[in-house]
């Protein structure tokens, strides 16, 4: 069936969507939260089957840095395709792999990049865990791992157990013996003291726990940690502390590995988050932007860690020629053309804003975040706050701003530990009039679903 933009490809749109309900499972997400028929896309901009046109602020979860169908990425797929390169070759040597490695390696910190060693995984950010996992348990013989409250590192078996929601993972049998750590989250801190003094309370826990002889924890693999975490509610780790993760890890030998799946290409304000720190890893697992928008995922560590034996951990397509072009194209773009800074100072602007209008607009408890990976918590005004000056997550409130925003042309997804955090993603390539526009619909968003929900009372 062929789909025509306009009023008459308004029917062809919900028969597509019928028939996705009928045929797909029920563990479908976006799909739920936005009912579109996407048939053209361009940069920020996302076209319906219906002729509306929508704002995209979730980028793919954050895959698409240079957003859609960028000239960079899409001259980058032509010049692959038009040259004859197999596009599928398992592991093996080629020319747009050779390329694709050299462009990851200077785009990481050069300390980092100097000793390391690239393997490719199966195309998702969850297969890259599950490497990062195995490679540490193979090169210290242990088996545990330490992860964070909060986390996500996505739904295999390994990546699952060191995954922080509950909802995902009781259904499940135990993932394995993983400890879980307290990540520091200044608006609802595990401590009930906040700002520095939960950070340094959250890593002096850390510490003692794991020398204390009757503390429980076996020495681990490794510690596995986000430095923004992002389906946890957009929570920044402080710098001081994720540094001290390093010197906890590094004296005792524990190996560090940072997931840097949604973090990573710009998106913080940084080429890597764990830049901001200044943090050297272990271990960083790459995903998402890294492909250029399409399927590549990869595990960079520090060559000390290659005890592998062949085949100890390979995928058929762990080799994707077109996501290695597309992606070494965007890697250099990024780097090229100021879009780093310009995630910084951008994303600055949107969250002063957003923070700025909290008096007009109670709901909004919280606005953090780094670069263009922002989260704004969404609570109850009138709840009885905690230790910190917090107010109750708001969920309901949440699903009517994001349903206005979808309304109004925004696409705004949520996440954080109550599903109540409105979660910003655009591309690094975002305008100025786009991030205006951004903003007041978003604000006009909020507060008509704030009436909405005083006429319900």
């Amino acid at each position: 069936m062929t789909l025509t933009v306009g009023t008459a490809a308004a029917p062809a749109g919900d028969a597509i969507l019928r028939r996705q309900r009928v045929r797909e499972s029920a563990a479908r997400t976006y799909a739920r939260s936005f009912p579109i028929v996407p048939v053209r896309a361009n940069g920020m901009t996302v076209e319906g089957a219906d002729g509306r046109r929508y704002l995209d602020c979730l980028s793919g979860a954050g895959t698409l840095a240079l957003g859609h169908n960028h000239p960079v990425v899409l001259e980058a797929i032509r010049r692959t395709l038009d040259s004859g390169a197999p596009l599928h070759l398992l592991d093996l040597a080629t020319a747009e792999k050779d390329d694709f490695t050299t462009a990851l390696l200077e785009s990481l910190p050069e300390k980092f990049a100097a000793r390391s060693r690239i393997h490719f995984c199966g195309p998702a950010g969850t297969d890259a865990v599950e490497a990062a996992l195995k490679l540490m348990q193979t090169a210290t013989g242990r088996r545990g791992a330490l992860a964070f409250t909060g986390a996500y590192h996505g739904m295999t078996a390994g990546a699952l157990a060191v995954t922080g929601n509950t909802a995902v993972k009781a259904p499940l049998p135990s993932g394995g013996e993983v400890t879980r750590l307290p990540y520091p989250y200044a608006y609802r801190c595990p401590f009930g003291v906040g700002g520095e003094r939960g950070a340094e309370l959250a890593a002096a826990y850390t510490e003692r726990l794991l020398d204390d002889p009757s503390g429980g924890v076996l020495p681990p693999a490794a510690m596995i940690l986000e430095p923004v975490q992002g389906e946890g509610g957009v929570v920044p780790a402080p710098d001081a502390w994720l540094r001290e993760m390093r010197r906890i890890t590094a004296e005792r030998g524990i190996p560090l590995i940072l997931d840097e799946v949604q973090t990573g290409v710009g998106r913080t304000g940084r080429m890597w988050a764990v830049e901001h720190s200044g943090v050297e890893p272990d271990a960083m697992v790459l995903s998402k932007a890294i492909g250029g928008s399409l399927p590549l995922a990869v595990v960079v560590y520090r060559d000390e860690y290659d005890g592998w034996q062949p085949g100890a951990h390979t995928g058929t397509f762990r080799g994707n020629t077109l996501a290695m072009a597309a992606g070494a194209a965007t890697l250099r773009h990024v780097a090229a053309n100021g879009l780093v800074a310009r995630a910084e100072t951008v994303g600055a602007r949107i969250a002063a804003r957003l923070d700025g209008a909290r008096d007009r607009l109670p709901v909004i408890g919280d606005v953090r975040g780094r670069g263009l990976m922002l989260g704004v918590e969404l609570v109850d005004p009138a709840g009885e706050p905690d230790s910190c000056g917090a107010r109750p997550a708001d969920p309901r409130l949440a699903v009517r701003v994001r349903a206005a925003c979808l309304a109004r042309g925004l696409i705004v997804e949520l996440g954080g530990r109550h599903d109540a955090v409105l979660r910003l993603l655009p591309p690094l390539t975002i305008t100025d009039e786009q991030a205006e526009a951004v903003l007041e619909r978003l604000c006009e968003a909020v507060e008509f679903a704030m009436r909405q929900g005083e006429a319900a009372k």
